[in-house]
């Protein structure tokens, strides 16, 4: 602490990067970040050696509290990463890094802190009216990426909030049409229960693309992958990607007003990397209309506010949120 400021350390571990920085909380919870330092998990051995590196790299020396947002269950006794092969055993962190203050959470729970706190203008609107997230009630928050994630807030009156991370992404995807019939059909021959984020979450963009491609019996590579398949369909240089772009649009749209009306929300906020990259394309794709098309509540969904966050780190902010909250009790 130092004139009413704390000091910590925020990390977001996923498979392929690990992003460090130093954060500082005041006294009224606000949250300054440095500039965040990106590390590939690959060329470190343990998470202990990464935060060595990042320690070197700032000459030395380190708060004594840090905060992680881990890529998988948070657990207390040893933690696990779904794509990379460290692990953290909370007991030792102590121990092991110097720090006598920590928090661990779910990385999606820390983009809902994130969402939570950001300020109105770091949120882009998608659909819905013109306004602001609702200073009260449920808050429903989607991050399509490698793969689904969907968590909730809800703020009180007084501007205090509860997250809930949650497992929605693997709810059962429901097609709308025909072709999302034969998007459905080409996933069920390999998997017996096709979940949302088979068809809503970047890797997912191939299956959508090779589906169009056997639709209109094109011939395709069949080794394209979804970082080209993004590529070409986001700048135009491929009509078929642009196509399955704009499916994808569709079919978030869909799924997020789903979740919407199962978490009983009052707005909407779509997260992560893709949502940031492909805001144009959203924008001017069908995922209003789709968000919206829920029957007999189309009028409500149409008059939910449904924002991007544009945060730059919200995962890194998030985590520090999170920090903030469970240590200022």
């Amino acid at each position: 602490m130092s004139g009413g400021v704390t000091e910590i350390v925020t990390v977001d571990i996923g498979g392929t990067h690990a992003r460090f920085a130093l954060a500082q909380i005041a006294a009224d919870g606000a949250i300054t970040l440095d500039e965040p330092e990106t590390l590939n998990t690959s060329d470190h051995a343990s998470f202990q050696t990464a935060w060595e590196d990042f320690r070197k790299r700032k000459g030395g020396s380190l708060p004594s509290a840090v905060t992680m947002a881990v890529a998988g269950p948070v657990k207390h006794d040893l933690i696990r990463f779904t794509n990379n092969p460290w692990i953290i055993r909370p007991p030792l962190i102590e121990e092991k890094l110097g720090c006598t203050h920590f928090t661990i959470v779910n990385d999606f729970a820390a983009v809902a802190h994130a969402a939570a706190r950001a300020p109105n203008e770091q949120f882009l609107r998608l659909a819905g009216p013109e306004e602001d997230l609702p200073a009260s009630g449920t808050i429903s928050v989607v991050g399509p990426g490698t793969g689904l994630g969907v968590a909730h807030f809800y703020r009180d009156e007084d501007g205090s909030y509860r997250v809930q991370a949650t497992e929605g992404g693997h709810g059962d995807y429901a097609p709308l049409d025909s072709i999302e019939d034969a998007i459905l059909a080409r996933l069920r021959k390999r998997h017996n229960r096709v979940s949302d984020e088979r068809v809503v979450s970047g890797p997912a963009i191939v299956e959508i693309y090779q589906t169009l491609a056997a639709l209109e019996h094109r011939s395709i590579d069949p080794d394209l992958d979804d970082r080209a398949i993004w590529t070409r369909g986001t700048t135009n240089k491929d009509s078929l990607a642009s196509a399955a772009v704009d499916r994808f649009c569709l079919a978030l749209g869909s799924v997020a007003g789903d979740i919407a009306l199962v978490q009983g929300a009052s707005g909407v906020v779509i997260a992560g990397g893709l949502g940031y990259r492909i805001r144009d394309t959203l924008l001017a794709s069908g995922f209003a209309d789709r968000f919206a098309a829920k029957g007999r509540f189309a009028g409500m969904m149409a008059n939910m506010p449904v924002k991007l966050i544009v945060h730059p780190q919200p995962g890194l902010f998030g985590a520090a949120a999170a920090f903030a909250r469970e240590h200022s009790k």
